[in-house]
């Protein structure tokens, strides 16, 4: 039985899974056991907060790697726009493809969202650290991107 979002909590295993990158090739959570995996959820490609939040991603490489983080970025954005986002942005980490919203469940982050007034279901800002031992270290919800680099950093290195 997998976990479903009530059961994720600091501390508890995280849910595996295999996705697509934007390259076509298909990852496995477990390919980073050992390591400190900083998956990250956002809505849209390209769109103001989730490239302020890449963007914090990329500046802060050196940083990231420094604390042995590895980034993956998640959405339901298929590869051909994620190899856009990519280049546009200079981006320097995988994302991952989550078309059927699948992986996004399994973490509890495909939720009923409202804009101008309609309702659509989409993914809420989360992020999830995940240790090298499988488990989340850290859970961040509803993420607001200023400062969330940082705090996914003190996270990992106390």
């Amino acid at each position: 039985m997998s976990a479903t979002s009530a059961e994720l909590e600091t501390g508890s295993k995280a849910p595996d899974f295999s996705l697509k990158d934007q390259d076509g090739k298909t990852v496995h959570m477990a390919d980073f056991k050992g390591k400190n995996v900083v998956l990250y959820f956002y809505p849209k490609d390209d769109t103001p907060g989730c490239t302020k939040e890449a963007c914090s991603f990329r500046d802060n490489e050196k940083r990231l790697k420094d604390a042995g983080i590895v980034v993956l970025g998640v959405s339901l954005d298929e590869a051909e726009s994620h190899q856009k986002f990519i280049k546009k942005y200079n981006l320097n980490f995988t994302l991952l493809c989550d078309e059927d919203a699948k992986v996004s469940r399994l973490y509890g982050v495909y939720k009923r969202k409202s804009m101008f007034a309609k309702l659509f279901w989409g993914i809420e800002r989360s992020t999830f650290v995940i240790g090298p031992d499988g488990n989340l270290k850290k859970i961040f919800r509803k993420v607001k991107v200023d400062g969330h680099t940082e705090a996914v950093l003190e996270a990992v290195c106390g």
